[in-house]
């Protein structure tokens, strides 16, 4: 039992001893990494304000792509320092020169270049390099890939604004949310508007075409006036043609009355 134990034991410092030299191993490697980060940016800072200061940055981004700007730019770094293990992406070398060349508007000429500052993380290396203008104060953050290429990614120029120039960022944003809503919301009632006014349009044209269609005028009847004479003024007339009546029927005169004469058709007559 006791040799189990001391052999359990020895083990254990073993195992515990191996990987404290793995750790120091590691972090030996890693912050190797970490200064060579750190000396490659400063350099590559340098060189980006030089070409952005000197040369006509728009020419070279049309003049060169991704690819041949990479390699020009890792030739003339390897130019200056004698460093074969630098390589440049294919579009970290334009991203940079499009930074600088916008940042350096707004922060004049570069009065000093600050202590490069780097940290791991993860599968790259973030370095981040203060820089002062005269006009203003901005930060390269330019990224390193973790492995055994050690290749430069990425290369930005951010520009650091005042509490001032955030309030005032933040007041434009208030401003214009606030213009899009009422804009929106004036949008919103004139719609409600003209679909209350459509009734009324379609009301006033349907009166239009009803106007500009003829209206047929109804034909005019006129009632047959049926002039019945005056039976007043000719009694003896009427009283000879009911005792006619009379005699030819056979009857008296007390079974009908005359209201009214009328002209027969002489016509039928004269052909009789």
């Amino acid at each position: 039992m006791k040799k189990f134990l001391s052999t359990l034991l020895m083990l254990t410092c073993v195992l515990g001893l191996t990987a404290c030299g793995s750790e120091d191993a590691v972090s030996e490697l890693q912050q190797s990494k970490v200064d060579a980060a750190k000396y490659k940016a400063g350099y590559v800072v340098e060189m980006t304000l030089s070409v952005v200061e000197q040369m006509d940055v728009d020419q070279i981004l049309a003049d060169y792509n991704n690819m041949e700007l990479a390699q020009q730019f890792t030739a003339m770094y390897t130019e200056s320092t004698q460093d074969t293990s630098f390589e440049a992406g294919p579009k970290a070398v334009r991203g940079a020169f499009s930074s600088f060349q916008d940042g350096m508007e707004a922060m004049g000429t570069v009065v000093e270049i600050g202590e490069p500052e780097a940290e791991v993380k993860g599968d790259e290396i973030v370095v981040l390099v203060p820089i002062t203008g005269e006009n203003a104060s901005g930060e390269v953050e330019i990224l390193f890939s973790n492995d055994i290429f050690f290749e430069m990614s990425s290369c930005t120029l951010n520009i650091e604004e005042s509490f001032s120039d955030l309030m005032i960022r933040a007041a434009l944003n208030t401003l214009i949310g606030m213009a899009m809503v009422f804009v929106v919301l004036i949008i919103i009632i004139a719609i409600i508007s003209a679909m209350s006014i459509i009734p009324k349009l379609q009301a006033k044209f349907a009166k239009k075409e009803e106007a500009t269609v003829p209206v047929e005028a109804a034909p005019v009847v006129v009632a047959p006036v049926v002039a019945e004479e005056e039976l007043a003024d000719d009694m003896e007339l009427v009283a000879v043609i009911a005792a006619a009546i009379a005699a030819y029927e056979g009857t008296s005169t007390d079974g009908f009355r005359v209201r009214s004469i009328k002209r027969a058709n002489t016509s039928k007559w004269k052909r009789a």
